[in-house]
């Protein structure tokens, strides 16, 4: 009979945020997610920064202007804090769905208010936190307010259907971090995108299906393609020309959400970008073992006495008080959390060359103190 790997049902959202409102695009949010949940989704992904917006405004205002630093005070306040109120609706409706979910969000770091992150929240199907990725390094206007990722998030989050990995926009293009989530063999891995690309720069669509795809190819998985669109709200208030209105309005720069398999093909979408939608494809996981027998770049198709990538996930702070906890008012169990999800979920896989273990892809741990 031999062994058998789940079927799933995964998911693509593909939506615009109720743009810098918390409170109401985690409404839009709880709303995505029970419909996937009554649409049998295992799993569904969103697009970057979903919750509460992504940073676009840099596109067309200048960054020291009073309009953009109005727009960053209204970012920094609809952030979520992890955990939060916000991230236990997020929680509940995942719970109610029976759905495993993967979602972008500006997040601030709990109990401040000067740092913030572009990060993916993973919440299993029993409403448990199970980890997040913050983005390693910000691109272009994100750089304004959003700090580097740190080493502890980089690493796949192991849910009962299996272990998945993420990864936020240009991310999906760096070949170092995808190698590191292929030691994890993802089942499935989250591309999130934003709402929509720098004026003047590739196109969104082309772009994300190209990097997904091959991310797909390579680490031999399915990938969840999730891409954000321009709301209403978004068009009135970000524009400055007429050339930024025409932009904006044209669905052929933002949206192009897809879902890929491990062989690379295209087996959902692309969406338009004037549309919100969710796409669903069921799994076959013999397309992923079929892939992973001709390339496992980890593995048996790779030469570890040749290549070498050294993976560091210990998260450093800028500041370290001895009693562990940065501020007298920040309650002990807080604390405790905000470090448990630092944690590595998953230990890198090491192939075994001539009786001993060589890894492809090494990860170094900082020892228990």
């Amino acid at each position: 009979m031999g062994d058998t790997y789940p079927r799933l049902r995964i998911a693509a959202v593909q939506a615009a945020p109720e743009f810098l409102d918390r409170d109401g695009t985690i409404d839009k949010a709880c709303e995505l997610i029970l419909r996937a949940g009554r649409n049998g989704a295992d799993l569904v992904g969103f697009p970057e920064n979903f919750v509460p917006g992504h940073p676009v405004w840099f596109y067309y205002h200048a960054a020291t202007s009073s309009e953009s630093q109005a727009f960053n005070v209204a970012l920094f306040k609809n952030s979520v804090e992890i955990p939060s109120d916000a991230t236990d609706r997020i929680c509940k409706a995942a719970a109610r769905a029976g759905t495993n979910v993967v979602l972008g969000m500006t997040e601030r770091r709990p109990g401040t208010t000067g740092t913030l992150y572009n990060t993916q929240l993973f919440v299993g199907r029993d409403g448990q936190i199970l980890g997040r990725h913050r983005k390693l390094v910000p691109t272009v206007g994100e750089r304004l307010v959003h700090a580097w990722g740190d080493a502890g998030t980089q690493r796949a989050v192991l849910f009962d259907i299996g272990p998945v990995s993420g990864l936020i926009c240009g991310e999906n293009s760096n070949p170092l971090a995808i190698a590191a989530l292929s030691c994890q063999y993802p089942y499935v891995h989250v591309a999130s995108w934003p709402n929509h690309f720098i004026p003047d720069w590739c196109g969104m669509q082309e772009t994300s299906l190209l990097a997904s795809r091959n991310v797909a190819y390579m680490n031999k998985c399915y990938v969840i393609s999730s891409c954000g669109t321009n709301s209403a709200r978004m068009r009135e208030l970000l524009p400055v020309t007429d050339e930024d209105r025409r932009f904006l309005a044209d669905p052929r720069t933002s949206g192009g959400s897809a879902i890929i398999d491990p062989l690379g093909s295209i087996v959902a979408g692309p969406i338009a970008g004037d549309r919100e939608e969710i796409l669903y494809v069921d799994t076959d996981p013999d397309l992923m073992l079929r892939g992973r027998m001709v390339h496992d770049f980890v593995g048996h198709y790779n030469r570890a006495d040749i290549f070498r990538l050294h993976v560091s996930t210990r998260s450093r702070s800028v500041v370290e008080f001895e009693d562990g906890v940065a501020l007298a008012s920040t309650p002990q169990a807080t604390v405790e959390r905000e470090v448990a999800l630092a944690v590595p979920s998953l230990a890198p896989a090491q192939p075994i060359d001539q009786g001993r273990a060589v890894p492809a892809v090494e990860a170094s741990v900082p020892a228990s103190t």
